[in-house]
């Protein structure tokens, strides 16, 4: 299961990373030839994607590996710290932008005015909007289906081209059909979208950052452990629940009372019946350690 769940989830990084090529060639040939600030900004925007998709391959490819004497409770965490890094990298991609817009602007005002962007800038500006809409999608139900934060996190990456695409569409439009006062619209596109994309980065970074510290599962996912705990039959009193999330699996380490007149395999049969719920729940690679105590 686990080796199908890498397998899709690699085809759709790889998928992104020849999209990213296409429109990254795309987008600096428009925005020069074009003459649009902003389009040579989303250009470079769409550099830093093919980048991304590398390390989140590299990182799925080591995150696959099964559990060894080193990593008794496998490689999820490098899957995490992708996503990690993918939230550095928004951040950063949104710092740029907004740099390159506001110098634009200032420059405006100075001694470098903004050139008119001319009709492939905003051509070129619609096809990204519909591919990256078209790959946020597909990223973001794959990395929901297979449990991959780190494909989510890609998705929301997409999802940042497309506002920054849209933005530069409405700037660029903007700038060829209500005159050369308005070319100032171009750059400016640039910096509102900045902040769109920062916004998304600290999502991004504050799930994957939770992820690394050990932070505990929902409440009500830990409230639904100990209720699934309690419902099977000789199990009494489940308390000192410990949960965290090691890329797509969860751990969990739980003890529960049983009568004290039981044997040692009665009391081992009664976790093996919880063990077993509990996979069933939350999937067979769940990490399970059950403490028994007599009641």
């Amino acid at each position: 299961m686990e080796k199908k769940r890498f397998a899709e989830a690699s085809y759709i990084v790889w998928l992104g990373f020849f999209a990213n090529l296409a429109l990254t060639i795309l987008k600096l040939l428009a925005g020069i030839f074009g003459r649009s600030a902003a389009m040579v900004a989303d250009g470079i925007h769409s550099v830093s994607d093919i980048m991304t998709d590398l390390v989140i391959a590299g990182s799925l490819k080591v995150a696959s590996k099964p559990r060894d004497g080193n990593h008794k409770y496998g490689h999820g965490k490098v899957e995490t710290l992708a996503a990690a890094f993918v939230g550095g990298v928004l951040f950063a991609v949104g710092a740029g932008i907004l740099y390159s817009g506001v110098n634009s602007i200032v420059g405006h005002f100075g001694d470098q005015p903004i050139s008119k962007p001319g009709m492939v800038a905003l051509y070129a500006a619609a096809i990204s909007i519909l591919i990256k809409e078209i790959l946020f999608r597909y990223t973001l139900h794959t990395g929901k289906r297979v449990n991959s934060n780190v494909l989510i996190a890609n998705a929301w990456h997409h999802r940042s081209d497309v506002f920054s695409s849209l933005g530069t569409l409405f700037g660029i439009g903007g700038a060829i059909f209500l005159g050369p006062r308005w070319v100032i619209l171009d750059p400016l596109a640039a910096v509102i979208v900045s902040f769109f994309i920062f916004k998304i980065a600290l999502v991004v970074l504050r799930e994957a950052l939770l992820e690394l510290i050990e932070t505990s599962l929902p409440k009500n996912k830990e409230k639904e452990i100990l209720q699934i705990a309690g419902d099977i039959d000789g199990v009494h009193n489940p308390h000192d629940l410990k949960t965290r999330k090691i890329g797509s699996n969860i751990a969990i380490d739980l003890h529960i009372q049983v009568q004290n007149d039981l044997n040692v395999r009665e009391a081992h049969d009664i976790s093996v019946r919880l063990d077993k719920r509990l996979r069933e729940t939350y999937g067979k690679d769940t990490h399970i350690s059950v403490h028994i105590e007599p009641l």
